[in-house]
């Protein structure tokens, strides 16, 4: 049975969902994944077949608008906002520890996100594993209007503001791989990010050909990050 905890983050309530706890003949703590799903999905309810090697506790976090996480009135998403929402959860995993770190899985949207978490908190991100996804394109690369529009809502999930605005969000390249110049600074490995989709968008395939980004496959990726 899993175990989901709350978190409090301002006006909102997020689920991170407890896949695997840490085992309790655990001397030193393990090093936990936390799986970031894709646009409009949600969470696991068990630990998925592709990520059942990993040897620590494994968790998977709702994203706002998404799975058992709140639903806010009236919009306003953006990747940095479910950036925010990560690092909460980070702070959970790792018992509010600087010294403490993760492993993070994204898959589309997630793996986005995963990319900035590694970029905002490389200390504390051992390694960020992009994977394929809903939400994996995004929107433009460049400067566009954005129209202003109104929808009709009843606080279910996955949040149609969510579908449209995370849907759409701009993705330059370069904004992109200013992320993985963070990651490389100040993360504990040599290669923090790991490439292990099919599909490359422009500011995905941008990632791939910066230094410190090694292209693999999903089990090599989680074993070089274990």
């Amino acid at each position: 049975m899993t175990e989901a905890v709350i978190l409090r983050h301002n006006k909102i309530d997020l689920a991170l969902h407890i896949l695997r706890a840490e085992s309790l003949d655990a001397v030193v703590p393990s090093r936990p994944l936390l799986l970031l799903h894709g646009l409009g999905d949600r969470s696991p309810d068990s630990v998925p077949h592709w990520v059942a090697a990993w040897p620590g506790p494994i968790a998977a976090l709702d994203f706002t608008g998404h799975g058992d996480s709140t639903v806010p009135a009236g919009g306003g998403y953006s990747p940095e906002m479910l950036m925010a929402d990560v690092d909460h959860a980070l702070t959970h995993l790792t018992d509010g520890n600087p010294d403490r770190s993760i492993t993070v899985l994204g898959r589309g949207l997630g793996a986005y996100v995963a990319l900035q978490i590694a970029g905002a908190r490389a200390g504390q991100i051992h390694g960020a594993i992009l994977t394929d996804g809903p939400g994996l394109a995004g929107g433009p690369t460049g400067p566009t209007s954005q129209s202003v529009f109104a929808l009709d809502t009843d606080g279910s999930s996955p949040d149609p503001y969510a579908l449209v605005e995370l849907g759409r969000d701009l993705r330059p390249g370069d904004y992109a791989v200013s992320f993985v110049g963070l990651a490389n600074a100040g993360a504990p490995v040599a290669t923090p990010i790991a490439v292990a989709s099919s599909f490359r968008p422009q500011w995905l395939a941008a990632v791939a050909e910066a230094p410190g980004v090694i292209e693999s496959s999903l089990a090599d990726a989680l074993a070089t990050y274990e």
